[in-house]
């Protein structure tokens, strides 16, 4: 195996917690089985396991010679528990030794969509036969790739603020797309959760590339902020730049976002040496991915939007000002304490994309939270709207989505909010309103086909 001498050193003879056995727990698990058969592992399902085998292990004098944290775990809830120091995470091992060979996406919004873009980018257009290999956020843990990897490999990983916040050391290079407050549950403050996004960029080395988006506001002060402690190439970019570059290539991404973050993708290809000719050719033959501004179909002259992935405030005004024709917007899911002020104002602004937007349907304790919202303005936006359901059910939902939304217009699904409240995640979401939206419309959508 490619490096395995690397990793026998890591591991070999140590004694190994795994924190969080779920998909990433696994794998790492299989990995070190493999590799260092004379590590002691023991397993803990979740963070209540992993703090009860710390704190037995201290009780008796001796404590875990490493600590591998699934990405579910916050690394708060094991401070005080054990050393800091042995706390890692297959990213952190993974990037300690296939760093050089790794081009890896984070940001708040855009990442899967990114990744998977240079991904396919680099597999279509790449002219030296170097092997590009999909993993991380995406699905793919980085250990079930390790048996894959050889010199010649490049590896194009999604990265959460989750796997990112114990690195030690960064990928060669680092695509920064944006910051938005999210994942508050999960973190202290805000600040925190900029700065696991931020280890991305300060654990890269002289020789390393960052390609940052200067649009996104809080990452640009972060960069400039830190900029003492960042020792690799940041290379800025800009919504402007990807416009005059990109705004007349044929591209199955919509929206400003997009291009943006396409631009991205192009900046991180032409470091790998492909040509502009051969990155356009490449993008004309990516499959946008569901959930993500994903046109579900017209049924009865309605026209529906699956925006699922759509869990800030941002996202969903992205999603609105590129679809313009918006006539129903679904809103709200679990409230996590985000800020909804942005797309309060969003929507009672009398000359946005928005403020075409007829009828809402607020869903859950953050639609709540954002009805009260519009309904405390002074100007009171919600009184020029044609309908405003408050209601759960997605059946009943979907269901006044068809009665309301006018013909010809497009009726969104885009929650700024998390999915948990009600659903596993929001591909779940996502999957029950496209198919309650096939088995309501069925025959709406006959009746449209025969004229």
């Amino acid at each position: 195996m490619y490096r395995q001498q690397q990793w026998v050193e890591r591991l070999a003879n140590r004694r190994i917690l795994i924190a969080g056995y779920g998909r990433e727990g696994k794998s790492t698990h299989a990995l070190v089985g493999q590799l260092a058969p004379t590590a002691e592992v023991t397993v803990a399902a979740n963070d209540q396991e992993a703090i009860a085998l710390m704190d037995a292990a201290r009780a008796k004098g001796t404590q875990y010679d490493m600590v591998v944290k699934s990405p579910g775990i916050p690394t708060m809830k094991l401070e005080g528990h054990c050393d800091p120091e042995t706390i890692t995470s297959q990213t952190d091992l993974f990037l300690q030794i296939y760093g050089d060979q790794t081009i890896a996406v984070t940001g708040t919004k855009g990442k899967s969509t990114t990744t998977k873009l240079i991904a396919h980018v680099l597999g279509t257009a790449l002219a030296d036969g170097r092997k590009t290999i999909l993993a991380g956020n995406i699905g793919i843990p980085l250990f079930d790739i390790v048996p894959e990897l050889d010199d010649h490999s490049i590896v194009v990983a999604e990265l959460s603020c989750h796997q990112l916040e114990n690195i030690h050391r960064g990928p060669r290079t680092g695509v920064l797309l944006n910051l938005f407050p999210e994942h508050l549950d999960h973190y202290r403050d805000y600040r925190d959760y900029e700065l696991a996004k931020m280890q991305l960029v300060l654990r890269q080395s002289k020789g390393d590339v960052c390609i940052v988006n200067t649009d996104s506001k809080d990452l640009h002060t972060l960069c400039h902020e830190l900029e003492d402690r960042i020792h690799s190439t940041v290379h800025y970019y800009s919504g402007r730049q990807a416009d005059q570059l990109l705004g007349a290539v044929p591209s199955p991404l919509q929206g400003s976002h997009n291009r943006a973050n396409t631009y991205a993708a192009w900046l991180a290809a032409e470091l790998q040496g492909v040509t502009f000719d051969r990155f356009t050719k490449a993008l004309a033959s990516f499959q946008p991915l569901p959930h993500r501004l994903e046109r579900v179909g017209t049924y009865g002259g309605i026209t529906f939007y699956n925006d699922s992935i759509s869990t800030i405030p941002q996202a969903t005004i992205a999603a609105v000002e590129t679809l313009e024709r918006v006539d129903t917007l679904i809103v709200g899911g679990m409230d996590r304490g985000i800020d909804y002020g942005a797309l309060v104002q969003y929507l009672a602004h009398p000359t946005r994309a928005g403020s075409q937007i007829s009828n809402v349907a607020f869903v859950g304790q953050a639609g709540r939270r954002i009805h009260h919202d519009l309904a405390r303005l002074p100007d009171r936006p919600l009184d020029r709207m044609n309908a405003l359901l408050l209601s759960d059910d997605y059946r009943v939902i979907v269901s006044w989505c068809f009665e309301h939304t006018a013909a010809g217009k497009i009726c969104l699904l885009s929650p700024a909010a998390a999915s948990y409240d009600g659903f596993k995640n929001f591909e779940e979401r996502g999957n029950t309103y496209k198919n309650l939206i096939r088995s309501m419309g069925g025959s709406a959508m006959d009746a449209t086909s025969e004229k």
